[in-house]
């Protein structure tokens, strides 16, 4: 497996586990902002709108970009900014800011990181490249779910989001490799 294809693995192993981390006990973290069942709905609809349209108009944009690797760190930092952001949340309307964060967040790096790891796939083994993502994916998912849960039971959720915007920041540091490695 190449050098850059570790690299992308490493990085969305960090992302991926800090997003798994929330999605089972979201609702709850709702409920704690005073929201409810609407609000969380309303919240995941703004988030997949916001990514949905962006994901559309920025992929259009980051095809014709030289320094692809540059702006999947960008992407993966404005993930770190949103996961610091729901410390700040205190009523639904701040979560509906931090969804449309993540729907940018979200609609620069997601595209670019199947562009680059295709890319950098083995020919040869393409598909089961794809499976080792495919399958850490769900690994690192239901880790992060468990973990998630534990951390907030016995910490809150003001913890579990210090923990996530911490492990953020390695795929911020871990994609600055792939920047590296490009030069």
């Amino acid at each position: 497996m190449k050098k850059e294809l570790n690299i992308l693995l490493v990085a969305s192993a960090f992302s991926t586990f800090v997003y798994s981390m929330l999605g089972p006990i979201y609702a709850i973290f709702v409920e704690k902002i005073q929201g409810g069942i609407l609000e969380a709905s309303f919240a995941m609809s703004i988030f997949s709108i916001s990514a949905g349209i962006l994901i559309y108009l920025v992929s259009k944009w980051e095809d014709r970009f030289k320094h692809k690797e540059k702006l999947l760190t960008i992407g993966y930092l404005l993930s770190s900014i949103a996961f610091f952001s729901y410390m700040l949340v205190s009523k639904p309307v701040h979560l509906y800011i931090v969804e449309i964060i993540f729907g940018m967040a979200i609609s620069v790096s997601s595209p670019l990181y199947d562009g680059l790891y295709s890319k950098y796939l083995d020919k040869k083994k393409f598909v089961s490249d794809w499976g080792i993502w495919e399958s850490m994916s769900y690994i690192i998912s239901a880790l992060a779910a468990l973990s998630g849960g534990l951390l907030v039971n016995y910490f809150g959720f003001d913890f579990l989001f210090f923990v996530m915007f911490l492990l953020s920041l390695v795929s911020v540091f871990v994609s600055l490799l792939l920047v590296r490695e490009k030069r």
